[in-house]
């Protein structure tokens, strides 16, 4: 059974980005090498700062939509209840040659 993440990334700026993927390790690695062109490679979106796991594509889509309607005050409150430091969750997942 896979599972579904909604995550969220940020810069040392802490601005935001929310996304859902079916494979959190690949998708943070793409994020912090920015080898998909957008949003967070232009503003450096290199720290996963929060994630949850969801059952399924539509739980997890629906809980995105959820987070990104949230009021930025609530949505670091979110976070802040994981991860009070804003620390990089990902931090030492992969090795300095990728």
């Amino acid at each position: 059974m896979t599972d579904y993440y909604v995550y969220i990334m940020a810069n040392r700026s802490k601005t935001l980005y929310i996304g859902v993927t079916n494979d959190l390790n690949r998708r943070v690695y793409e994020h912090k090498r920015k080898l998909v062109p957008g949003f967070t490679s232009r503003y450096g979106l290199n720290r996963m700062v929060y994630y949850e796991s969801c059952a399924s594509p539509r739980d997890a889509i629906s809980r995105e939509k959820k987070i990104k309607g949230l009021l930025r005050v609530k949505k670091i409150a979110l976070i802040e209840a994981m991860n009070p430091d804003w620390d990089d969750l990902s931090d030492g997942w992969y090795d300095e040659d990728g």
